[in-house]
């Protein structure tokens, strides 16, 4: 992947990784309890994106207060509507990965089964998935932050990071790295089809390595993230605890588990911020 940097410096960054609707609200609720216990990790000098982490990431970078982010999570009246797939789309996503990871030893021929997979599948069309990811931003320009976005390219397997410099807009961008596969369309950008980021790693924390202190938020635990979080400098991973996996529930796209998905994550923030302190301002 072919990542070229915006950012002066190389001091902090922030990674948000994948988790559905639920894993959005909980990443909003752990960076505001971080902020209103007196760490504000916002101004990260690289933000790394995937998935529902794309989502917040483009959120916080476009400079979408965090109280303002929290407001759109925790207040029905201030939720956008988010269509919720019908059935268990995540379970039966995990099964047939599973099934096709039997076959493919090699992880780009694994990318790319599981990109035909989202390829044949028949989802919402492509124009209505865009509609609720340009809902979810404050606005459709990337902002003047080193933001990058992970998707993979559904024909290949190959991963990409998009940025300000990749000639690809802010709401494409996203809505690639949120197209999970076989539950919403793969994005067409620049003629070609994506699938969500969180096909390479539910994380892709090893895109902040050369940073001296990373902060990782993980909705989704898997042994990608723990050895790249062991491969990067000075670097903290926060996890959904005890309650915050009680309140993703057996859905994470399920947009009722906004509400206390983040209140979870709020209390997790404000429960870690002694640590993350620790490591963002020494």
């Amino acid at each position: 992947m072919d990542v070229k940097s915006i950012s002066v410096s190389r001091e902090r960054a922030l990674v948000l990784g994948g988790g559905g609707v639920a894993g959005i609200a909980w990443e909003t609720g752990v960076l505001f309890g971080l902020s209103e216990a007196g760490v504000d990790v916002t101004g990260a000098d690289l933000v790394v994106g995937t998935s529902a982490g794309s989502t917040v990431g483009a959120q916080m970078s476009s400079g979408m207060p965090l109280a303002e982010m929290w407001a759109r999570q925790v207040e029905p009246g201030r939720q956008q509507p988010e269509p919720a797939p019908a059935g268990s789309p995540l379970a039966e996503l995990m099964a047939t990965m599973s099934l096709l990871a039997e076959r493919h030893v090699d992880p780009k021929e694994l990318r790319r089964a599981i990109g035909e997979v989202a390829l044949a599948a028949s989802t919402v069309d492509e124009d209505v998935r865009r509609a609720v990811i340009a809902a979810r931003l404050p606005r459709p320009d990337w902002p003047a932050r080193d933001l990058r976005i992970v998707a993979v390219d559904a024909h290949t397997g190959d991963p990409i990071v998009f940025d300000r410099a990749a000639g690809v807009g802010l709401v494409d961008a996203v809505a690639a790295s949120c197209a999970v596969p076989g539950v919403w369309p793969p994005v067409t950008v620049n003629g070609t089809r994506y699938v969500d980021g969180g096909v390479r790693t539910m994380t892709n924390a090893d895109l902040a390595a050369g940073y001296q202190r990373v902060l990782v938020l993980a909705p989704l635990d898997e042994p990608a993230v723990h050895d790249q979080v062991a491969g990067l400098g000075r670097a903290a991973l926060i996890q959904p605890d005890e309650a915050s996996l009680a309140a993703f529930g057996t859905n994470l796209l399920d947009p009722s588990t906004r509400t206390p998905a983040a209140e979870a994550g709020y209390a997790q923030g404000v429960a870690e911020a002694a640590r993350v302190a620790a490591l963002w301002r020494d």
